[in-house]
C-alpha cells in the first residue's frame, strides 16, 4: 500500500542509524546508497534521528551526501542547516554553522548525577566518559576515528550495564528520582533529560509547517529498537526495521505501521521503495 501525494505535499524521512540505515554488525549503508541518491534527486530530506553525537552524524552525512537537519543523542538536540529553513527557528541558537535547538542539559550535569550514586553500584556499570578509545572500539565495533567521534557527547552520558537486570532496574529508578530520563538503546543505557526522538521530530516538523505554510508535510520514521518508539509513535507513518539481534519495538499505534522483512539497510530500502519511491514515480 502506498500513500498518494498531491503536488503540495512533501515527504520528510526521519531515520535511526544503528541497525536501521546502518548494518548492526558492519555499520555499512551500502544497500541503501542508490535509494538515498534517488531521494536526494527528488528533494526528499532524509533526516537522521539517532543516539549518535553531532560529530558522528555529520561524518556519516558527509559519506551519504546528505545536507539535511540532524537530530542527535536520542532527541537531545536538533541541528538545522542555515539554508534549510527561510527563518531562524524558534528558540534556536547558532552553533557549528547550524541552527541548534536543544532539549536537554549539558553532559556534565548528567555525569554528575551518575557519579553521585556510583559507589552504591560497585563494578556494575561503566560510563562512556570513563572509557578510553580502545574500550569504545571494543564495545561498539567502531574503528578508532568513529570511536573518537562517538566520545564527543554533548547532552547525555551512555552507561554500559554490567550487573543484573534487577540491579539495572534499581539504578534506573534511582536516577529517575534524581531528575534523569534514562533510555535503553541497543548497546547502552542513555542517561539524559526529558527529551526523546519523538519530541525532537515533532518540534522540527512544526517548524517546517510554520515556515512553509503552502506545503503539507508527511513524516515517515524508521527505527529498529526501543529508543525509536517515541518517534515511531508520532510520525504519520511508522516503519519497524527487522533486527538480527533483538525483537521489534512494540508500538501502541496500529495504523500506518509497516515492518520490513530484511534487516538493516536492506530493510530500509525495502520499505522506502514500497512507500515513497513508488509514489514519486507515480507523480512523474
Amino acid at each position: 500500500m502506498s500513500t498518494t501525494l498531491s503536488p503540495v505535499k512533501k515527504w520528510l524521512v526521519f531515520t535511526d542509524f544503528d541497525g536501521t540505515l546502518l548494518d548492526h554488525y558492519t555499520y555499512s549503508f551500502d544497500a541503501a546508497i542508490d535509494c538515498l541518491k534517488q531521494l536526494a534527486e527528488q528533494g526528499v530530506p532524509v533526516i537522521p534521528n539517532s543516539s549518535k553525537t553531532f560529530a558522528e552524524v555529520r561524518y556519516l552525512q558527509e559519506k551519504m551526501l546528505l545536507k539535511t537537519p540532524l537530530i542527535v543523542e536520542n532527541g537531545a538536540a536538533v541541528y538545522i542547516p542555515k539554508d534549510f529553513l527561510p527563518q531562524k527557528p524558534k528558540g534556536a541558537v547558532f552553533k557549528h554553522g547550524y541552527w541548534l535547538k536543544s532539549f536537554a542539559q549539558k553532559r556534565q550535569f548528567w555525569q554528575g548525577i551518575v557519579q553521585s550514586i556510583k559507589t552504591d553500584y560497585p563494578h556494575q556499570f561503566e560510563t562512556f566518559g570513563e572509557m578510553n578509545i580502545g574500550r569504545i572500539c571494543e564495545l561498539t565495533g567502531l574503528n578508532e576515528k568513529s570511536a573518537r567521534l562517538a566520545s564527543q557527547r554533548e547532552f547525555g552520558e551512555p552507561v554500559l550495564w554490567l550487573g543484573s537486570g534487577e540491579q539495572r532496574r534499581n539504578f534506573i529508578e534511582r536516577i529517575r528520582k534524581l531528575g534523569a530520563f534514562p533510555l535503553l538503546g541497543g548497546r547502552f543505557l542513555h542517561v539524559s533529560g526529558n527529551s526523546n526522538k519523538g519530541k525532537a521530530l515533532t518540534w522540527l516538523l512544526k517548524e517546517c509547517v510554520r515556515q512553509y505554510p503552502k506545503f503539507t508535510f508527511l513524516s515517515i520514521a524508521l527505527g529498529d529498537t526501543n529508543n525509536d518508539i517515541d518517534m515511531l509513535e508520532v510520525a504519520d507513518i511508522a516503519v519497524r526495521i527487522a533486527s538480527p539481534v533483538h525483537t521489534l519495538p512494540e508500538l501502541q499505534r496500529t495504523h500506518e505501521v509497516y515492518t520490513s522483512v530484511a534487516t538493516g539497510p536492506q530493510g530500509w530500502r525495502e520499505i522506502i521503495d514500497q512507500l515513497i519511491m513508488t509514489t514519486l514515480h507515480e507523480d512523474d
